[in-house]
């Protein structure tokens, strides 16, 4: 009867399960978003040209940040009944990629103070994040599924070349033809991507269970392997890094640009309302049930507070985790102490420099070829949120001119030379800035049908 009721204890949010039932679960959400939190910090400390022990506090302070952040959403503060700090559901906070094309714009700017933008950038988004929680009913009619769906494939097609770039070696690297295996293109960058994405295809589609939800990090490894053999691999800064420390409170410093802070704000708010469809999927998955409107408010409110402190901590933007989402709805353990045991895992191995240090190794290659399949994931989320719209003249114009815009203008070299230096930090590094403001406006003037207005 007792192992009965431990059992049960994990399919009930506030259960007490045992150490043994919980810890195996913790781990698979630990498996399942540990590359995640830490692929964006490499991208930007890559963009940004931070030095090796720089590189590895971004990495630390993503880990710490999302443990954190995490905790706050399974136990919230304030009262639950009433007014509450984050969302009190079976939830993971992470990195998110969805900030990485503007974080990258930002990280390369010609002052040399890349990453304080994006901090001080992120503090503002947690407030922009704060105010769409306390008023999310009357914010959420300008982001309905059309408009949503049009950001999101935007954030994905954006970040193809990203993953291209890192599976050639690295953009700004010298070209294989000069330097030879190490150099941009070459064979071996090449076919160790190719092994990783294949790894990494065959197990989303040919197996279940852990192997399916652990197929990223499993794709890593067997693509750190091979690198390993190619010589690709580089362990100079792991013997430097110390054994434990804790991220210090600006340690990058904070700086409030005005351009960045409405590139970044911009996409805190599309976030908040993004959130609500990975809290809807949380519970009408696992709980049958939709999400109440406090714990919607508290869930937000707590992503925005959790991003301010991140910042101070020098930890990048965080967001809800669909890939975790996903293994809640899967096996429908809903326990908080499950989700927390995770969450305390990620925090720890975030305060182990040498971990984060060993993390850095991983070779650009490797990471491109295993997150190429999620930025193509974002992509069709995207446009499966679209489609949930009829797709008439009126929609598909928004969705085309909206993308279109957003893609071609900042592909586009020098498009925006003569326009002011602010102008184009917000609209010509960063498509999604841009297809966002596209599609919001041409939402509010096309007109519409009788049936696009019953649905919108």
């Amino acid at each position: 009867m007792n192992q009965a009721g431990n059992q049960s204890a994990l399919f009930d949010y506030y259960g007490k399960p045992s150490f043994s039932q919980a810890f195996p679960l913790a781990m698979q959400h630990v498996v399942a978003a540990i590359v995640g939190c830490v692929t964006p910090a490499i991208i930007v400390s890559g963009a940004a040209g931070l030095n090796p022990t720089d590189k590895v506090f971004l990495i630390q302070a993503a880990l710490v940040v999302a443990g954190l952040a995490t905790l706050l959403q399974l136990f919230p503060i304030g009262n639950k009944n009433g007014l509450h700090i984050g969302a009190a559901l079976p939830v993971i906070m992470g990195v998110s990629f969805a900030y990485v094309p503007s974080m990258q714009a930002i990280a390369g700017h010609e002052s040399g103070l890349g990453v304080p933008m994006i901090l001080g950038a992120q503090i503002v988004g947690g407030v922009v994040a704060i105010i769409v929680g306390f008023s999310i009913k009357k914010i959420r009619k300008l982001f309905p599924p059309l408009i949503a769906g049009t950001v999101v494939f935007t954030i994905g097609l954006s970040l193809y070349p990203t993953a291209v770039n890192y599976m050639a070696g690295g953009a700004g690297k010298p070209l294989a033809s000069e330097i030879g295996k190490l150099g941009f293109g070459s064979w071996q960058n090449w076919t160790t991507a190719l092994i990783t994405l294949a790894v990494v295809t065959v197990l989303n589609h040919f197996t279940k269970g852990i192997l399916k939800l652990a197929s990223i990090l499993i794709g890593v490894i067997v693509g750190y392997v091979v690198a390993l053999g190619f010589g690709l691999v580089d362990f100079s800064g792991v013997a430097s890094a110390g054994l434990f420390q804790f991220p210090t409170p600006m340690h990058f410093g904070v700086v409030f640009d005005p351009s960045s802070c409405i590139a970044i704000g911009l996409l805190f708010a599309i976030n908040s309302i993004q959130a609500i469809g990975d809290f809807s999927a949380t519970t009408t998955g696992s709980m049958d049930r939709m999400p109440e409107d406090k714990e919607l408010q508290g869930g937000i409110v707590g992503y925005g507070i959790s991003n301010i402190i991140g910042a101070v901590l020098g930890g990048l933007p965080t967001a809800t985790y669909s890939q975790n989402v996903g293994i809640v709805v899967t096996t429908k353990v809903i326990n908080r102490i499950v989700l927390g045991m995770a969450a305390v895992i990620l925090l720890v191995a975030g305060l182990i420099p040498k971990f984060s240090a060993v993390l850095t190794t991983i070779p650009q290659c490797v990471l491109g070829g295993a997150t190429i399949t999620v930025f193509a994931s974002i992509a069709m989320t995207g446009i499966k949120l679209v489609m949930t719209e009829d797709m008439n003249y009126r929609n598909t114009s928004i969705v085309g001119l909206s993308v279109a815009l957003g893609m071609g203008v900042t592909q586009a070299a020098n498009s925006l030379a003569a326009f002011p230096d602010w102008a184009t930090t917000i609209f010509g590094k960063s498509p999604v800035v841009v297809a966002t403001c596209v599609a919001i406006l041409l939402n509010v003037i096309l007109p519409r049908d009788n049936t696009a207005a019953k649905k919108n």
